[in-house]
């Protein structure tokens, strides 16, 4: 298997070469690339991610494939919430947040019934509930 972060970077390179459609199992799902700031290191890092419109903001989510703790892009927007990200061929500054309990359900029923591997990623990673993280534009 591909490390992370070569299968990562295929991702990103067929995206930006399709205008922000890829292939394989992501295709038909929405994904935008997520530009975020090592909390420690303070390196730029690029994480190709599902996502879901909401109104004008974006939400992502921290799946880490149902692993039982969160992906290192969650605690780098914790640290460094104002980014950037890429939706198609457009790049837009946001600030990111986590998703407050009653707006999360919601937003994470959606996603569910969208994509319903979701929920298998909800049950491998149980105890721990995937955050939902909204991106909301900066004007």
């Amino acid at each position: 298997m591909a490390a992370p972060n070569d299968f990562n970077s295929k991702i990103i390179a067929e995206f930006r070469a399709n205008g922000g459609t890829v292939g394989g199992p992501f295709a038909g799902s929405d994904i935008l690339l997520l530009h975020h700031t090592g909390g420690r290191t303070g390196t730029e890092r690029i994480s190709p991610l599902a996502f879901q419109r909401v109104g004008e903001s974006l939400a992502v989510f921290a799946l880490k494939a149902g692993a039982p703790e969160n992906p290192a892009w969650y605690h780098n927007l914790l640290a460094h919430p104002d980014t950037s990200v890429e939706v198609g061929t457009e790049t837009l500054d946001v600030r990111a947040r986590v998703a407050e309990p009653a707006e999360r359900d919601v937003i994470w029923s959606r996603q569910k019934q969208r994509g319903p591997h979701f929920a298998k990623y909800e049950e491998k990673a149980a105890p721990r509930e995937i955050p939902v993280v909204v991106l909301d534009p900066v004007k």
